[in-house]
């Protein structure tokens, strides 16, 4: 940041009563990004409607579908749908992509390109490079199957890779390409420092550029406590300890392990009632399943209104096996709820074990249902790190702080001095930095401090 350039004196008059001054010279951002939905495309779509429109104009680069496009056009977000652009590799369909980016960014002229997921990471990056773009900035969502994990981790990412994926020489190429693109990337950011870690131990992100910015969530839509309305919609009557989830029904979010889970729990705690809210390719083997071990769980499918729903759980569980943070288990954290989640990569940063809630093991129901029924067994204290989860939370993942931190890095990269969003730019008060420089991430501070230097104190 140039910290000798002064801010600007008072304005002597209204600006209206002068002449018409030109308008300011804006920065164009494209964001590019593989899967425009969940929790990445929805960080990244909050992400652009959160920038100061004075200073960016800001463009999302997507795949043709998604259930995001209408609102980012809605917000007056410059929108460009490419067909071709899916997660798997496709030789000829990725060269139209690229050709496609290069088009675009030689013709915008884009001060800084975004690029989001590995996929639209590396088609962007590469495309950005060859336009010789000014600013190019990678944020690494989550750790990639392919990344070597750390030391002492126990998620497997590649575990749970589609069986056509499932070949060294796939993850050996795009390891190598993701690693070769490190010198064209200007700066790193990562949603959480576990992340920020990881990525760097896998050679991904270059040491020393690599910055935390929490992944906002939309908390006006969340609600603050316990929606009354959700058991009567569920038909749970009063009195009956709720145990529930919300997630994408896929081998990453491990649901299997929550039936399983279920099961064991309702072994020792008859009266529970389990509720599963989503879908995806394993939904009727997770109803099959608990058939079979007859556990009674009520699938609800997708539901719009999730986190409502989740407002209403006593216990709500995380059973992932890699995550970046997880927006489900923030949104439940942001009405108040104890969570039991599996301690991999972000979660941990966000779960504090005794204080926002419990770590188990990943792939082991029996350590999940063990902290389930803890929490069931002393409600006092669940409901205590139930309310420090959502102060946690609304402190933690709101816009403001997201995209304070992203006009920081944006103008550190390019040059020049930014202003807090919400202070006028005449103003004479020194600027502060909405996240201080200690809680961002630094890649020299040793893993068992992280959580006080890289996060926020807790």
């Amino acid at each position: 940041m140039n910290a000798r350039w002064l801010p600007a004196p008072p304005p002597v008059v209204d600006p209206e009563q002068i002449p018409a001054s030109p308008p300011p010279v804006r920065i164009k951002v494209l964001h590019i990004i593989t899967r425009f939905e969940a929790g990445a495309g929805a960080n990244t779509l909050l992400s652009a409607i959160g920038m100061d429109r004075h200073r960016y104009e800001v463009w999302i680069a997507g795949p043709e579908t998604s259930p995001l496009w209408e609102r980012a056009e809605r917000a007056g977000i410059r929108t460009v749908r490419i067909p071709q652009l899916h997660r798997e590799m496709a030789l000829a369909a990725d060269l139209l992509v690229l050709v496609r980016l290069v088009r675009l960014i030689r013709r915008e002229r884009f001060g800084i390109v975004h690029t989001h997921s590995a996929k639209g990471a590396f088609l962007g990056r590469l495309a950005a490079r060859l336009c010789r773009s000014p600013v190019v900035i990678y944020t690494l969502h989550g750790r990639e199957p392919w990344w070597p994990p750390p030391d002492g981790s126990h998620s497997r990412p590649r575990e749970v890779m589609p069986a056509a994926l499932q070949i060294s020489g796939f993850l050996q190429t795009f390891s190598f390409l993701e690693r070769a693109l490190r010198s064209a990337t200007h700066g790193f950011i990562a949603v959480s420092p576990s992340v920020a870690r990881d990525s760097v131990l896998a050679r991904i992100a270059t040491p020393g550029r690599v910055e935390v910015v929490p992944s906002a969530v939309d908390l006006d839509d969340i609600p603050h406590d316990t929606d009354q309305t959700v058991r009567a919609d569920l038909r749970i009557p009063d009195g009956f300890p709720v145990v529930g989830t919300v997630t994408r029904l896929d081998p990453q979010k491990a649901p299997l392990d929550f039936v399983r889970m279920a099961a064991l729990v309702a072994a020792r705690r008859p009266g529970v009632r389990f509720v599963m809210v989503g879908d995806g390719e394993q939904a009727a083997e997770a109803r099959t399943l608990a058939s079979r071990l007859r556990v009674d769980i009520l699938f609800t499918g997708f539901r719009s209104d999730a986190a409502r729903i989740a407002s209403a759980f006593d216990v709500f569980v995380v059973s992932s096996l890699y995550e970046g943070v997880g927006r489900s288990v923030t949104e439940a954290m942001a009405s108040g709820r104890a969570v039991v989640a599996t301690a991999v990569d972000g979660v941990v940063d966000l779960v504090t074990p005794g204080a926002t809630g419990i770590l188990a093991r990943p792939r082991n129901p029996e350590t999940l249902a063990e902290c389930v029924c803890w929490l069931l067994d002393h409600p006092m204290e669940a409901e205590r790190m139930g309310t420090q989860a959502r102060t946690y939370v609304r402190e933690l993942f709101t816009r403001h702080r997201m995209c304070t931190t992203l006009d920081e890095t944006y103008s550190r990269l390019l040059g020049f001095e930014s202003v807090p969003l919400d202070q006028p730019r005449h103003s004479r008060e020194p600027r502060q930095r909405h996240l201080p420089m200690a809680e961002l991430v630094s890649t020299t501070v040793p893993p068992e401090r992280k959580r006080h230097s890289m996060w926020r104190p807790e």
